[in-house]
């Protein structure tokens, strides 16, 4: 039998593990973790801030229901009447809008169709706004009153359109 061989000398002095440096290095991460646990724990116990009121979710629905019945009674519902004529002239009468809007925009559109009616409003002497005539074809209609401030929920009508009410419902 032959002797073992060895990496190591047989007269090296082994030294204990805690006098080697990595095992000290890789002890200090999960250390410091449970240093700052500690550290977290005393903190929350020591300043315990207690709950600001106890019935805190009531609180914020009247909270949100006297915002919500003070903004309707501060602004009326703004409603729009659209207006067709025999000959297909187009008439926007916009009651609860402010500011007056500068330029008013009137789409009317097949579903599916590539090329929408587009009409330019323009204010007349009486306050209301008023377009150019276009052909009518039967059909369902998706209609789109905007201005540069802001667009009226597209709305769809059956057949031939005659007159189109856009907004609060109880003000029709």
């Amino acid at each position: 039998m032959s002797p073992r061989v060895s990496s190591f000398r047989a007269d090296a002095t082994h030294r204990r593990w805690f006098r080697e440096p990595w095992p000290w290095l890789l002890m200090a991460g999960p250390l410091a973790v449970v240093v700052a646990s500690l550290a977290s724990a005393w903190i929350a116990v020591a300043s315990d801030d207690g709950v600001v009121a106890e019935d805190y979710y009531k609180q914020g629905l009247l909270i949100n229901q006297r915002l919500a019945s003070t903004a309707l009674e501060r602004t009326p519902a703004p409603v729009a009447t659209i207006s067709f004529a025999g000959d297909g002239a187009v008439r926007v009468h916009l009651e609860g809008v402010s500011p007056s809007p500068a330029r008013l925009r009137l789409t009317l559109a097949h579903p599916g169709e590539r090329a929408p009616a587009q009409i330019a409003l323009r204010r007349s002497d009486a306050g209301d706004w008023d377009g150019a005539p276009f052909a009518q074809t039967p059909g369902r209609w998706i209609v789109r009153l905007e201005s540069d401030a802001w667009l009226w929920p597209v709305t769809t009508v059956e057949g031939r359109l005659s007159e189109i009410h856009l907004g609060a419902a109880g003000r029709l």
